[in-house]
């Protein structure tokens, strides 16, 4: 795999990751509005989970999951398409992520959106910086407060051996 497959399965990942309601806190005050037309719209279905007694055992099935897919084109791009793939049944949430996606893959905009400090940016660059890297900062933070709790709980079995043996 390249360095530009494992960037974008990084921001896809923490896409589908990410919550609807902090995904927009971030989106929002970009506020950008490309052109876009749906391809696939959002629509919502059944994945099955598979799994594996003891990780390398034989498979069986562990049940199913509701996700929506969506798939989006950049009417700027002959070429740029968006995925999305989330858990549940938010189809805004899965079109956001999809129009993400696309943004992400375009290198830079025909309008920059003006930094900080009043110089252009691109907008891959803008859409990492003020979306992607808050929502996986915030993703990381939760996946160590529930490590966190989980220790808490855990416990240390051990045998007292005798002096008989």
């Amino acid at each position: 795999m390249d360095s530009t497959t494992t960037t974008r399965q990084g921001w896809m990942s923490v896409l589908a990751h990410s919550q609807p309601a902090e995904l927009l806190a971030h989106w929002q005050p970009l506020n950008l509005s490309p052109a876009y037309q749906v391809i696939r719209a959002p629509e919502i279905g059944l994945n099955q989970l598979q799994a594996r007694m003891g990780g390398t055992g034989r498979r069986f099935i562990l049940g199913d999951m509701t996700i929506t897919r969506a798939v989006i084109k950049l009417n700027d791009s002959a070429d740029i398409y968006g995925y999305s793939y989330i858990a549940g049944r938010n189809k805004a949430h899965a079109e956001l992520c999809a129009l993400l996606d696309a943004l992400l893959q375009l290198s830079t905009l025909n309008r920059h959106p003006a930094t900080a400090q009043g110089k252009p940016a691109g907008l891959n660059e803008l859409l990492l910086s003020t979306v992607i890297h808050p929502l996986a900062a915030a993703q990381q933070e939760r996946r160590q407060q529930r490590a966190r709790a989980i220790a808490t709980s855990k416990v240390d079995f051990f045998t007292l051996v005798r002096g008989e043996d």
